[in-house]
């Protein structure tokens, strides 16, 4: 039409980003879950400081990591959240990933440190999947929340 401005269309997050840190979610909780059930796994995890099974506080850590991940992997697929608050979240999550991969990489446990490659990933993965912040109308002023 004549004297239309058209908008510029919204960017969309990266769907197989999204599908990847889920999967990438789902195989660290169930490792944690078994860890919580009690599987004799503790040098790769927490530290490395538990060899064998964990003592009860950590595994009751170790099922405490369900109310995260599970939810974080909603996000990640975009079937949780607004897209500004998924953006926030899950540029949350990415930097924490990116921090838990420094962290397994410094543990003293050489086992724990096959962890590095899932933490990165997942920071990587995680911070793709953010939805972007839309553009701007032409000529007017949009927030970035």
């Amino acid at each position: 039409m004549v004297g239309m401005v058209e908008s510029p269309p919204v960017p969309r997050p990266d769907v197989r980003s999204g599908a990847a840190a889920a999967v990438l979610l789902a195989v660290t909780a169930a490792f944690q879950v078994a860890l919580a059930a009690g599987a004799p796994w503790g040098a790769a995890a927490w530290g490395g400081a538990h060899p064998g099974v964990l003592p009860a506080g950590l595994r009751g850590a170790s099922a405490g990591t369900l109310v995260v991940y599970g939810p974080l992997a909603a996000v990640a697929v975009g079937r949780l959240g607004r897209p500004a608050t998924r953006r926030r979240v899950l540029r949350a999550a990415s930097g924490l990933m990116a921090l838990g991969a420094v962290m397994n990489a410094a543990s003293p446990s050489a086992v724990e440190k096959i962890w590095v490659p899932v933490t990165a990933a997942l920071a990587v993965l995680l911070w793709r999947a953010a939805p972007p912040v839309p553009p701007a109308p032409a000529g007017g002023v949009v927030s970035a929340g």
